[in-house]
């Protein structure tokens, strides 16, 4: 289980499991700008959102 700390479109801090947020993002917000809310926290999904979290992924 590989976690890492993002930090959301407002500053929040929220720690996430990379390879279910990786599924989640590849399953519900596979192309185009969405908004991703989970804990509180509101993220802007995008190409360079989802490469970011892949190159995390991939570390």
């Amino acid at each position: 289980m590989k976690k890492t700390i993002l930090k959301d479109n407002n500053g929040k801090s929220l720690e996430v499991d990379l390879k279910e947020f990786l599924n989640h993002l590849n399953e519900y917000h596979k192309t185009g700008t969405t908004t991703h809310t989970q804990s509180g926290c509101s993220f802007t999904v995008d190409d360079e959102f989802r490469d970011k979290i892949k190159k995390l992924y991939e570390k």
